[in-house]
């Protein structure tokens, strides 16, 4: 017998990233059977519970603590104790917490479990109309000016569609800065609040999302999509919102 078969189990768990509807059965009973639910933000996550009248018990796991709450985790898991991973919404290790914990259950003889489901990356490409047969996911840019030139400047050289997180209050000055470095028809999406109340979706081209977006309030979790290399998608469709009732 394996140390699988001896001990514990780690489950890597996907959660909505808004509609709560979208959860899998299968993660809704992990989350139900498992001893301890690890949260990237435990109040967010009890909102789930309660929604599905799950009383597991959870504890935080999010990048402040990530690292001593790995080795806790994985003692835990070699003990006995079967531990689901959950971020804010959608999956664990892109760009949330995760990467970490599995990296250390393969070195300790774990193999975690994983639980898919929705996934904003996956979401966006797909809603994007522009070209995703290959895909360039830069997450989050960084902050400071030098490695955040940097990484603008990768991004423009790529010959596939990337994909970037960024929080509302950096879009106005990610939309400048991919305008300043590439062709006013490049194309460009935004995917904005997906699954949630006001889902928006953005197509066009550089210039005409620069255009409609200047001076722009943004709120809501934002998905930005860019083809460097590509022209000829870039009116998809019209700017769109969609209400989800």
């Amino acid at each position: 017998m394996d140390k699988e078969t001896l001990n514990g189990k780690l489950y890597i768990v996907s959660t909505p990233i808004g509609n709560l509807e979208d959860i899998t059965l299968r993660a809704l009973r992990i989350l139900k059977e498992v001893d301890l639910i690890a949260a990237e933000d435990t109040r967010h996550t009890r909102k789930l519970l309660a929604h599905y009248e799950i009383s597991t018990r959870l504890i935080s796991y999010h990048s402040h603590n990530e690292h001593r709450r790995v080795s806790e985790l994985i003692e835990q898991i070699l003990a006995g104790s079967k531990i689901a991973v959950v971020s804010d919404a959608g999956t664990p290790g892109i760009a949330d917490p995760g990467f970490l914990l599995v990296r250390e259950a393969f070195r300790n003889g774990i193999t975690p479990e994983i639980i898919p489901g929705v996934s904003a990356l996956t979401f966006a490409a797909t809603a994007s109309g522009l070209p995703i047969d290959r895909l360039a996911f830069y997450g989050f840019l960084p902050i400071k000016s030098g490695r955040r030139g940097s990484a603008l400047e990768l991004v423009c050289r790529e010959d596939k569609t990337v994909i970037i997180y960024e929080s509302p209050h950096r879009m106005n000055k990610l939309i400048m800065e991919l305008a300043e470095r590439l062709k006013p028809e490049t194309p460009l999406a935004i995917i904005r609040e997906a699954t949630k109340l006001h889902e928006e979706i953005l197509s066009g081209t550089t210039a005409e999302i620069m255009e409609l977006t200047k001076d722009r309030a943004w709120k809501g979790e934002c998905v930005v999509l860019v083809s460097p290399q590509h022209g000829d998608n870039s009116k998809a469709f019209p700017p769109k919102t969609i209400e989800n009732n």
